[in-house]
Formats: C-alpha cells, structure tokens, sequence
C-alpha cells in the first residue's frame, strides 16, 4: 500500500541498510520521543498528538486512510511540520501500535494471580484491542518493533506465568500459540462486522437468506453429517472463542501438571 511518495510498509523494506536505518529511527521515536530544537520557539505540535490523531483517524476510517498529508489536514497543519517530528507513515504506525498496546496500570487486570487466569486475561484484552482499533490486524501483519508498550506487556505476562515451571523459550511460545489463535478469531469477527458495515446486511440475515437452498441440499443426501446437525448448532449464542481459549488452556494444565510430576 502506498500513498504518494509515503512508505506505507510497518515491516521491512528495501536493502539492508535502510531497513536498519529505518529500525534505529523508529526505535529512538519509540523509546526516546522526537527531540525538541534546542533554539527558537516552542513547537505547536507534539508527537504525542500526532500519534493521537493518527490512531483517531485509523479508528474512524481504516489505516489505509492515514497518511502525513491526511494527519497533517486533520491537525490543521501542513505536512511538512509533521517530518519534524516523526519521517514517514511506516514510522507513524509503528508509534501507533506502541500506543494502543499500552498495557493496563491495573495490578488486578490480569485475574486472581494464577497462570491460566493471567493467560485468560491476556487473550481476552487483545481480542478487545482489535475490536476498537481494528486496524490494528493488517498493521501488524508485519514483524513489529520492540518498544515499550510490547517490553512492559511481554514482562508483565511473563511474570505472571513463571510458576508455569516449564522452559523460558516454552513460556514465550505459550504466548505466542494464544496471540495466534486470538489473531485468527478477531480477524473473523472484525471482518464479520466490516461486511455487516459494508452490505447493510447482518451475518444472521446473511446466512438466513441462504437457508432455503440449503435445505434443499441437505435433502439430497449428499450431506448426512451436515443434515443430522441439531438446528442450534448454527445459533450465534455460542461462544466460539471462549471454548477454544479454555481448550487451549485445558491442554497447557495437562502439561504443566505432567511437568510438575517429572
């Protein structure tokens, strides 16, 4: 995806130099912030409220509408003041995601203190996050940088399912296996809710207006497992996320007790 002359990428991009060039830059944005002139006036902007904007925009129209010159517009300034402050859109986006990722200051927001209800938590904030910014999942279809937000959520987990008692390179796959699945759920159901948005029609009138023909096809045999389904099967009262996040976590208890009994 491009914008003018804009690099829309969040991960890698062209040869190696540049794209170690571009990881150093966004990295000092990440950690450090942009550094103010040490003469003139006082800047009218911040990056903070760049980032701001950005992240109100992508929430409102999607990522494909963020761009310095649309940030820019909405700030009520020129594109160019925005260079001062952060070089490009790929840039902006990283910034983005550090920002939305913040983790929580709540001491409590991870559960009653025990593994499973710290990776329960952990799952159900991050389906959350995509449901408000979804823009976040095609933003972070790319490797993402280590900034704080990431560092300060990764620590804090990981605290929490040390008593876990399985290997370090085991506790990181732990979470990688649970963000995968909750990527894999929010991106039906964001995607869900974009076709609703979209066609004006919901996903329950989406599939009723199939019923008829279907049921012609279960009729015809061909399909004996299907035509023998209890009708509820289908009702959308079922959580489909929650019975594989506690199949998920069913299967890690297996292991940490077969572990402990090693």
């Amino acid at each position: 995806m491009t914008s003018g002359t804009e690099t829309t990428e969040t991960g890698d991009t062209g040869d190696d130099t540049h794209c170690q060039d571009r990881i150093t830059r966004t990295l000092e944005l990440l950690w450090e912030g942009a550094r103010r002139p040490a003469r003139g006036p006082k800047p009218t902007l911040t990056l903070d409220r760049i980032v701001e904007t950005a992240v109100e925009l992508a929430d409102r129209e999607g990522l494909d509408a963020v761009s310095m010159r649309r940030v820019a517009a909405e700030l009520g300034t020129g594109a160019m003041s925005l260079y001062r402050y952060v070089p490009g859109k790929s840039e902006l986006v990283e910034l983005m995601l550090d920002r939305v990722n913040r983790p929580s200051q709540d001491p409590d927001d991870l559960g009653d203190g025990t593994w499973r209800a710290a990776l329960e938590a952990m799952a159900r904030s991050m389906l959350a996050l995509y449901h408000r910014h979804p823009w976040v999942l095609p933003a972070s279809r790319t490797r993402p940088l280590l900034g704080p937000s990431a560092l300060d959520g990764l620590e804090k987990v990981l605290a929490r399912i040390r008593p876990m008692g399985l290997a370090d390179t085991e506790l990181v796959s732990v979470i990688i296996m649970l963000e995968g699945y909750v990527v894999g759920a929010a991106r039906t159901q964001v995607y869900y809710q974009e076709a609703e948005r979209t066609s004006g029609m919901t996903t329950s009138d989406f599939y009723e207006a199939q019923s008829p023909y279907i049921s012609r096809m279960m009729e015809t045999g061909r399909y004996p497992v299907l035509a023998s389904l209890d009708p509820d099967t289908w009702t959308s009262d079922f959580d489909h996320f929650d019975f594989g996040l506690q199949r998920i976590l069913d299967g890690l208890e297996t292991l940490v007790t077969r572990r402990a009994q090693e």
